[in-house]
C-alpha cells in the first residue's frame, strides 16, 4: 500500500504545471484596461499587492475598467484564486465588481469591493475540454478614482473533466429561440452557444423568421476596435467567443438588434461559420428624410417619426432610440430618390438651416439646396455625430481564425459593417452590405462595409453587393505605430497615434518589426520583437533582437511584418456610395477580379499607406485589377480621389524619397465607360501596366479637363493595346495624355 499523503501536499500534486506563468506574457499583452500598466506580481502603481493588510507574492495588478483573457491550460478543470481593491490607495476607497467570463457567461461575480476589504476567493470549474480562454474583469461601477484591481494566488488545477460531446444538427428551439417573438432573443442564443462550446463540430440551426435582440441582455465586455470610437464597456449581443468548428444556420432568419450594442463579436474562435442570417437594427443610427419641396430659399421633408423617433429641440433634429438620442450634426448624403446614386457634387453635405415644423414629421428648412441638384423624392441621410462617434461595427472578429459569413447581409451598422483584426483567413461570400428593401432606406453602414485590419493568411470577399456605405466597401491595411523615444540601442517605445487606433495587439514577442522612415515612407530593415511591455493602451516598449538603425528614431515609425493578408475581391458590385469602391494597403497578393463598380460618389480603387496621420500601413507589390466594369464614378470629391484608380501613399519628401512604396500594379481587360476624369492617379508606384481595356468616354457629369494618366514620381508604366473611344468615335492616346512629376519621360510608355 502507499503511503498517505499530507493533505497540503496533496492539494498541491493537484496544481497544474504550467511553467511560472499561471498567466501567460501574450494574455497579458492582449489584455486592455482603462489605465496604467497591467503588472506581474506587483500593483497597478508598482507596489507589492496587498489586499485586506495581507500582501501577496503572486498575482495580477490592474485597474477598472479591465478585461484579461486567460489561456486555459490543457489537463485544466479548475482556476482558484482571489481578488480585490488593493490597499495601497486607503481604507474604504475605490469601487470594483470582479467577474470571471466563459465565452458568454458570467462563470463568478464578487460583491462591490472598497480598499481594505478581505479578498474574495473564487473557485470555478473551466476545464480544457471544453475551454481555452476565460477573460477576467474588473468593473468600476460607474466611477474610476482608487480602482486598483487585484488577482492573486491564481492557480490550475487538475481533475475529472468531461469530454466533448459528439458534434450534432441543433435546433433553435431547444433552448428557446422564437422567431417573431417580442422577448429578448440574448438569453436563449447564449444558452445555445454554450452547447456549441462542448461539441465542437455542431450546427444550430435556426427557423426562418425575426429573431430580436436587445441591449439589457448583451454582454458586458471590455476591449479595442481598431478605426472605432473606444467605448469602454461594449453591450456584446451574440458572443461567439472561444468557439471551435461551429455553425450557425439561420436558414434566412434576420437578426434585428435594438439599442447601442456590438451586434456580433467572433472572439479566440476557430472554424466559425455564419451562413443564412440578415443583421439589421430596429433603429439605425442614421436617420432619413424625403424631400417633398425644393425652391431657392428652402426645402421640404418628411421624417417618418416612427422609423426614426425624434423631436425637435432648440430649433433642430434629436433622434432617439433605445438607450440612446443624440443631436444631428447637420451633414449628411444627398441621395438620388429614383437611381439611388448620391447626387453628383454634393459630397459631404450641409443640409442644416432654420427649421419650421409644419406637422407631425414634416418640416420646411431655409436652406438652398437647389444648386446641389436636390429634388423633390430625394433622400437625405442624418449622419447624426459621424464624425465624432463610431462605436460598434455590426460584426466584430477578433483574434479568430478560419471565419466565414455567407449569404449573411449586414444592412446597417453604428460603425464599419464587419471589421476583422489580428485574426487570419476570413471569408465573405454572398450577402454584403445593403440596406433592407422594406426599411426603405438609402443608407447602410457609418464606416466601411468591410474593414481588415492587422490580419494575415486569406482575405477573401466575392459575390456580394456593397450599397450606401459612408465608406469603402473594403479596406485593407495594418497599423504601424510611431516611434517615440529610443531608449537603448535595442529598446524602443512606441506609440498608437490616430485617436480611433489603439490599444489592439500590434506586436507580440517572436513576431517580426519592420522600420518605416517616415518622411520618405520607405520601409527599412527588420528585427525580431524579443520582449513587449504595454506601459498603457497607447504606448509599448519594444525589445528587439538586435539593434535598431542609427538613421532611424524619434518622428519614424513600425510595423509588424508577419500581419498582412492577401486578398481576393472578386465578383462583387459596389454601388451608390460615399467616399471610395475599395482599399487596400498590404505587400501581399491584390486580385480584384470581375467586379461592377457604379456610381460611386469617389475613386473606385485607392492603394494607399502613410506613417503620418491614420498611421496605416502595408505598401502593396502585387496588385492585379482585371475583368472589371467601371461606369460614373468620381461624381463626388473626397479624400484620396484624384482619379478612378488612384495610388496615394502619403509621402512628405517624395522629392527626396530613394525607393517607391508600391510596386507591380497591372490594370488589364476592364471596361470603363467614364466621362472625362482621370483613369490613374499614381504616386511613388513602380511597375504600372494599362493594358487592354476598354474606355468609353461619355457627357453624364463635367469633365474635370485633366489627362488621363496622372503620374507622381512613378517608373516603369506601360500603358498599350487599350481600346479607347469618345462617344463612339476612336481616340488615341499619346505621351501627352499623361502628367508627370519627379518622373523621367523614359519611364512612361504610352502607345
Amino acid at each position: 500500500m502507499k503511503p498517505l499523503l499530507p493533505l497540503s501536499l496533496l492539494a498541491a500534486s493537484r496544481l497544474l504545471a504550467v511553467g511560472t506563468d499561471v498567466v501567460t506574457e501574450a494574455d497579458l499583452l492582449s489584455g486592455a484596461q482603462d489605465f496604467g500598466e497591467l503588472r506581474r506580481g506587483k500593483s497597478v502603481d508598482g507596489n507589492p499587492l496587498r489586499l485586506g493588510g495581507r500582501t501577496f507574492e503572486s498575482g495580477l495588478g490592474t485597474h477598472a475598467v479591465s478585461e484579461i483573457p486567460v489561456t486555459v491550460p490543457a489537463g485544466a478543470a479548475r482556476f482558484t484564486g482571489a481578488a480585490g481593491v488593493d490597499d495601497e490607495v486607503g481604507a474604504g476607497k475605490g469601487s470594483v465588481k470582479f467577474r470571471i467570463l466563459s465565452g458568454e457567461a458570467v462563470l463568478w461575480e464578487s460583491p462591490d469591493m472598497k480598499a481594505g476589504d478581505a479578498p474574495a476567493r473564487f473557485d470555478i470549474a473551466v476545464p480544457s475540454t471544453r475551454h481555452r480562454r476565460i477573460y477576467l474583469q474588473a468593473d468600476n461601477l460607474g466611477g474610476k478614482d482608487s480602482d486598483h484591481a487585484d488577482w492573486v494566488d491564481l492557480k490550475w488545477v487538475r481533475g475529472a473533466a468531461p469530454s466533448a460531446n459528439a458534434p450534432r444538427v441543433m435546433q433553435g428551439a431547444e433552448f428557446g429561440l422564437k422567431p417573431g417573438a417580442d422577448a429578448d432573443q440574448s438569453p436563449a442564443l447564449r444558452k445555445a452557444l454554450t452547447a456549441l462550446r462542448e461539441a465542437p463540430g455542431s450546427t444550430l440551426k435556426l427557423a426562418p423568421g425575426t429573431y430580436r435582440f436587445l441591449n439589457d441582455g448583451a454582454l458586458r465586455k471590455h476591449f479595442h476596435i481598431s478605426n472605432h470610437e473606444q467605448p469602454t464597456w461594449h453591450a456584446v449581443s451574440l458572443p461567439l467567443v472561444d468557439l471551435r468548428h461551429v455553425t450557425i444556420d439561420g436558414q434566412g432568419a434576420l437578426f434585428l438588434f435594438d439599442g447601442s450594442m456590438q451586434p456580433v463579436l467572433i472572439q479566440d474562435s476557430e472554424k466559425v461559420v455564419i451562413k443564412g442570417v440578415a443583421f439589421d437594427y430596429a433603429t439605425p443610427h442614421h436617420s432619413q428624410g424625403i424631400v417633398t419641396k425644393v425652391d431657392a430659399s428652402a426645402y421640404e421633408l418628411e421624417v417618418d417619426p416612427k422609423k426614426y423617433p425624434h423631436e425637435i429641440k432648440n430649433g433642430w433634429f434629436h433622434f432617439k432610440g433605445p438607450g440612446w438620442e443624440t443631436r444631428d450634426i447637420g451633414w449628411g448624403i444627398l441621395f438620388d430618390g429614383k437611381t439611388r446614386a448620391i447626387l453628383a457634387g454634393s459630397g459631404d453635405c450641409n443640409y442644416q438651416g432654420k427649421l419650421t415644423t409644419l406637422a407631425e414629421g414634416r418640416y420646411r428648412i431655409e436652406k438652398n439646396l437647389a444648386g446641389a441638384g436636390l429634388k423633390p423624392g430625394d433622400a437625405i441621410t442624418f449622419r447624426h455625430d459621424c464624425w465624432t462617434a463610431r462605436p460598434h461595427p455590426a460584426v466584430m472578429i477578433y483574434r479568430s481564425k478560419d471565419v466565414a459569413l455567407l449569404n449573411s447581409p449586414i444592412h446597417a451598422a453604428h460603425g464599419m459593417a464587419l471589421l476583422a483584426q489580428r485574426s487570419e483567413n476570413i471569408r465573405v461570400s454572398g450577402g454584403g452590405v445593403y440596406p433592407r428593401k422594406e426599411t426603405g432606406r438609402f443608407f447602410s453602414s457609418n464606416a466601411d462595409a468591410d474593414h481588415f485590419s492587422n490580419c494575415r493568411g486569406a482575405v477573401i470577399v466575392e459575390n456580394a453587393l456593397f450599397e450606401g456605405m459612408m465608406d469603402d466597401a473594403i479596406n485593407v491595411h495594418a497599423t504601424c505605430l510611431r516611434i517615440e523615444e529610443k531608449v537603448d540601442a535595442r529598446t524602443l517605445r512606441c506609440k498608437y497615434v490616430h485617436g480611433q487606433a489603439w490599444g489592439f495587439e500590434t506586436f507580440l514577442p517572436g513576431e517580426t518589426l519592420r522600420f518605416i522612415e517616415a518622411s520618405h515612407l520607405s520601409p527599412g530593415e527588420t528585427r525580431q520583437v524579443i520582449a513587449v511591455r504595454k506601459l498603457n493602451g497607447k504606448e509599448l516598449l519594444i525589445t528587439l533582437d538586435a539593434d535598431a538603425p542609427e538613421s532611424l528614431g524619434k518622428g519614424d515609425a513600425v510595423e509588424n511584418a508577419d500581419w498582412f493578408p492577401s486578398v481576393v475581391f472578386r465578383g462583387n458590385t459596389v454601388r451608390n456610395n460615399r467616399a471610395r469602391g475599395s482599399l487596400f494597403t498590404t505587400p501581399k497578393p491584390v486580385l480584384v477580379e470581375k467586379n461592377r463598380f457604379e456610381a460611386i460618389a469617389g475613386s473606385a480603387i485607392l492603394l494607399a499607406g502613410d506613417a503620418n496621420g491614420w498611421y496605416e500601413s502595408g505598401g502593396c507589390h502585387d496588385v492585379v485589377i482585371r475583368d472589371n466594369y467601371f461606369r460614373d464614378n468620381l461624381t463626388s470629391r473626397f479624400q484620396f480621389t484624384e482619379g478612378l484608380i488612384v495610388a496615394f501613399p502619403e509621402v512628405p519628401d517624395l522629392k527626396g524619397q530613394k525607393e517607391y512604396y508600391h510596386r507591380k500594379v497591372r490594370i488589364e481587360h476592364n471596361t470603363f465607360e467614364t466621362f472625362d476624369v482621370p483613369l490613374v492617379y499614381a504616386i511613388s508606384t513602380d511597375g504600372i501596366t494599362f493594358t487592354n481595356n476598354k474606355v468609353n468616354y461619355n457627357d453624364h457629369f463635367p469633365g474635370w479637363k485633366k489627362p488621363p494618366f496622372i503620374l507622381r514620381r512613378c517608373a516603369n508604366v506601360v500603358v498599350e493595346n487599350n481600346a479607347v473611344t469618345r462617344r463612339g468615335a476612336p481616340v488615341k492616346w499619346s505621351a501627352a495624355d499623361a502628367k508627370s512629376e519627379l518622373t523621367e519621360p523614359s519611364a512612361i510608355s504610352i502607345r
